[in-house]
């Protein structure tokens, strides 16, 4: 059997960033707490300005996506909610003090853009402990496939950080949530106003991420994040354009094909089918009415199967 060579085997650096040690046992390593994770986001800021500043000209990063292992994540979002808001408001206030100074120096601060961007994310490859940083110049900016992004990346066995060039397209590989989006407006003056920080507006219960098989689609992902507490999973024919309404544009699915609640007493998803054939976690599941919906559980990280050829994943978001 092939195994799938992982993201730092593919870039060929596996044996750089992950070296085995020996000597490493399950109590050396080290759990990430939010005031590693702080200083972390303080020392990117600080070695951006000291790699992309010239002449008398203060240059930095606007963008700061942070990555961890998910399960690293989603212990941050499951035991310590809300915790990436209050770490960045703290990282805010250590950046413009910095950039203070440098104006007292006589240095040019001025922003490259008008806001701050920090995205957390996971990637499958990052094990307990590890922690990446990309940033960006111009948050949300069209970077060319051709160009490379800087990537700092702390081994959990070392914690030395090491810097790299990659291309734009390794980024398919991470998982972001809506949960850990932020965007803060730059202040001119360099005095941090904690109301300026805005998350995603509006809650999703999960995420529906979609491969289609048609070849308009190909190499390409379709993503839904569910909104509302009861929607519907539609084909190709599907005419309505309803927030509930999850359309994928594949004859493969049915028209409709799938009803899915998210029960907020109990914290879980139910799914009922009304397509030809629907598979979750490789059981097939009976086709009910429309009318009268046979109901099953569906657990988070469900691999769904439609007509044995559409594959929909489910993640709480």
């Amino acid at each position: 059997m092939n195994t799938k060579p992982s993201f730092w085997q593919r870039m060929g650096l596996h044996d750089w960033f992950l070296k085995t040690n020996h000597l490493e046992s399950v109590s050396e390593v080290k759990n990430l707490t939010p005031n590693i994770v702080y200083k972390y986001i303080v020392d990117k800021f600080e070695e951006s300005v000291q790699q992309l500043s010239f002449a008398s000209r203060v240059v930095f990063y606007h963008e700061y996506i942070i990555s961890f292992s998910q399960e690293d994540y989603h212990e941050f979002m499951d035991d310590k909610k809300g915790i990436f808001g209050i770490i960045i408001q703290e990282s805010l206030k250590q950046f413009y003090a910095n950039l203070k100074e440098y104006r007292l120096q006589g240095k040019t601060v001025e922003p490259a853009a008008n806001k701050w961007v920090f995205r957390f994310a996971s990637h499958p490859d990052y094990k307990k402990g590890d922690i990446g940083f990309i940033g960006k110049l111009l948050p949300g900016n069209q970077v060319q496939k051709e160009q490379n992004l800087r990537v700092t990346f702390i081994p959990r066995q070392t914690g030395i950080a090491q810097t790299l060039d990659i291309n734009q397209a390794i980024l398919k590989d991470f998982t972001f949530y809506s949960e850990g989006y932020y965007e803060v407006t730059f202040q001119e003056d360099l005095l941090f106003d904690a109301a300026n920080i805005t998350g995603n507006p509006i809650k999703s219960f999960g995420r529906f991420e979609t491969t289609l098989p048609d070849l308009e689609f190909a190499g390409k992902k379709l993503e839904y994040l569910m909104r509302a507490e009861d929607i519907i999973v539609s084909g190709k024919e599907e005419d309505s354009t309803a927030a509930n309404i999850f359309r994928i544009p594949s004859e493969w699915v049915s028209t409709p094909h799938l009803r899915i609640r998210y029960d907020k007493n109990e914290d879980k998803f139910y799914l009922a089918s009304f397509g030809e054939k629907t598979i979750v976690n490789e059981q097939e599941i009976p086709k009910s009415d429309i009318q009268s919906p046979g109901w099953i559980s569906l657990p988070v990280n469900s691999r769904i199967v439609l007509n044995g050829i559409v594959g929909i994943n489910l993640f709480k978001s």
